[in-house]
């Protein structure tokens, strides 16, 4: 009877441990995006994987290799991604995400630009936009997209004749919005044009004022080849001025001082690019 019994009790504590031992080997549910993130309308994500950030900016810059030793920069909207490898699953080879990523691209009328074991770098055009993408497969179990849409910023701050002259007498010195350069060149652009007018348009009210024109750069690169190339953009405002809108050069000296003279930090690409500027100082 004792026996009988004992196997009675068994057999319930056996059906109350049940449900409980179901519960902790239920399945989890599968990570899901960070929030907010969302694959980019060029590719989709190797199978697998999961967007663990984001970020997206209207208009920024990122430099693409094209060789071993030559790069480009694209300024545009720019989208990043990283993506990571669910757990419990084996990730693809970096080569494997490399071609994939190419053949995709070469699919849609797209080329791959440049490719070590690390990167790719692709191009395509589509609906009237130069698109660029690197590919990064540094990541342990995960990969890197940075997408440029190539595309000219819209000028929200406007050069004006009459700030020239309140910054000039407030400070000495005043920044000259607007003046544009290609990277690493000192053609000025066709959009610098309305800024030097406005520029002509300060010296012309003023016969006797004297400007210096400097030229400012981030510290990409070398000190002596920024310190050139900054000297050569502040040239090339003080000719435009001259030839185009026939002010005495006697009135105008360029200067350039690279970037020996930042406004914001060169650690981060919003710095950078303010630090990329011309300035009026008055003699």
């Amino acid at each position: 009877m004792t026996r009988a019994r004992s196997i009675v009790l068994l057999c319930l504590a056996s059906l109350l441990v049940a449900p409980a031992s179901l519960a902790v080997a239920a399945p989890q549910a599968k990570p899901a995006d960070a929030a907010g993130c969302k694959d980019h309308p060029l590719f989709t994500r190797m199978p697998g994987m999961r967007i663990v950030s984001c970020k997206a900016s209207d208009f920024d810059r990122a430099v693409f290799k094209t060789g071993k030793a030559t790069e480009v920069a694209v300024e545009g909207r720019r989208v990043d991604l990283k993506y990571a490898m669910d757990a419990g699953l084996t990730a693809p080879s970096p080569l494997a995400i490399i071609r994939n990523h190419q053949q995709a691209i070469a699919a849609i009328g797209g080329a791959t630009q440049y490719e070590d074991q690390r990167y790719t770098i692709l191009k395509v055009s589509r609906d009237g936009k130069e698109i660029w993408t690197q590919v990064d497969t540094a990541w342990q179990r995960g990969y890197f997209l940075t997408i440029v849409e190539k595309q000219a910023m819209a000028q929200d701050v406007v050069a004006s004749a009459d700030l020239f002259q309140s910054g000039l007498k407030a400070t000495g010195h005043v920044e000259v919005p607007g003046i544009f350069f290609d990277t690493g060149k000192s053609e000025l652009k066709a959009e610098s044009d309305a800024a030097l007018a406005e520029i002509a348009k300060l010296l012309k009210a003023d016969p006797a004022l004297k400007v210096y024109v400097v030229g400012h750069t981030d510290n990409v690169s070398s000190l002596d080849l920024n310190t050139r190339l900054s000297q050569a953009r502040a040239d090339a405002v003080v000719q435009a001025l001259v030839g185009r809108h026939g002010i005495a050069a006697a009135r105008l000296v360029g200067r350039g001082v690279g970037p020996l003279a930042p406004v914001a930090s060169n650690d981060a690409e919003d710095g950078r690019a303010r630090n990329r500027r011309v300035e009026l100082v008055k003699q």
